[in-house]
């Protein structure tokens, strides 16, 4: 079961996984609302970025992380893109794909989803 809490002003606070559950220098799929999220721990910091390649829509989570330049790589084609703002740094992808905040509380990593707004 997921964690929801109200998180900063409209967003969503889920709680997806222990910081443990990810090893330094990979990610884990993590799917929030229909919405499939590759979580990256690079030694203590983490991210959460869109877990499909812009360029084929093939699964980010299961490429190589970057722990120098800070970036996942399409395991397929090899585009790579920044964990920080979710831009392509590496063709054949052009286009970005969207990065999440999260924070970590007592070990467990939180994501915050934007609420819709016409609620």
């Amino acid at each position: 079961m997921v964690a929801e809490t109200k998180g900063h002003s409209s967003e969503k606070k889920v709680r997806v996984l222990a910081v443990d559950d990810v090893p330094d220098g990979e990610a884990r799929r993590v799917t929030i609302e229909d919405q499939k999220i590759a979580i990256v721990r690079i030694h203590d910091q983490m991210y959460a970025i869109g877990d499909m390649c812009s360029h084929a829509k093939y699964s980010l989570s299961e490429g190589p992380v970057d722990t120098t330049d800070v970036t996942i790589e399409c395991w397929k084609h090899g585009a790579q893109f920044s964990l920080c703002d979710g831009k392509p740094v590496s063709l054949p992808a052009t286009q970005p794909v969207p990065v999440f905040n999260v924070e970590i509380d007592k070990g467990e990593v939180y994501v915050l989803i934007p609420e819709s707004q016409d609620s």
